[in-house]
């Protein structure tokens, strides 16, 4: 059922004539199920609060390997993924073992903290144009306290690799070209965008 399913959203996303900037084939069947189990909580958390856009959310999936596609641009009204990207995670989440990765709330810890954020307003920092990030969970909650926020950085690839890509100080950090794609849905969203960091 499950492969039929991923089928189905494939051939959907082929027909539709809607415009994807990635390969169907690159995500798996468990990260489709990994989306799903997130996919309650934000439709209820935006269904409560009408400061949260309604229309799309943010997820990345960091038990996708850093040289891979794990930023995700859910639709949650056509119910299917409309972009994708690679994201770095902090260097203090490094465990030393490969796929293996740890996660900090803490200040100075350089590690990424799971959760959800809400995307708020854009500043001008030394990467360029950045978002602050509200932490809305107790995972995350020291986001703002540590300057986590949603930038681009030239040193993030935007072909998928092989291999791990740099790492951040904490921040979702991603190449500049998938940056501009996501920077004009959060610029013309009138509330924020929910992102969800989870493992």
């Amino acid at each position: 059922m499950k492969l039929f399913s991923l089928f189905l959203f494939m051939t959907v996303g082929l027909f539709s004539g809607s415009k994807h900037f990635y390969k169907d084939e690159s995500i798996t069947s468990l990260e489709i199920e990994r989306i799903n189990s997130r996919l309650g909580d934000i439709r209820n958390m935006v269904s409560l609060n009408h400061n949260y856009n309604s229309k799309i959310a943010f997820l990345v999936d960091m038990r996708v390997p850093s040289g891979k596609n794990r930023f995700f641009v859910y639709d949650l009204e056509k119910n299917e993924i409309i972009d994708q990207g690679l994201v770095a995670h902090g260097s203090g989440s490094e465990t030393g073992v490969n796929g293996m990765l740890k996660f900090s709330n803490e200040p100075n810890s350089n590690c990424t903290a799971l959760g959800r954020y809400s995307i708020g307003k854009n500043y001008k920092g030394i990467f360029g144009k950045a978002y602050r990030l509200a932490g809305l969970d107790a995972t995350n909650n020291n986001a703002l306290k540590r300057a986590i926020v949603l930038h681009h950085y030239s040193a993030v690839p935007y072909e998928e690799q092989d291999y791990y890509i740099s790492r951040s100080h904490g921040c979702p950090m991603v190449n500049e070209q998938f940056f501009k794609r996501i920077e004009k849905i959060i610029d013309s969203s009138k509330s924020n965008i929910i992102l969800d960091i989870y493992y």
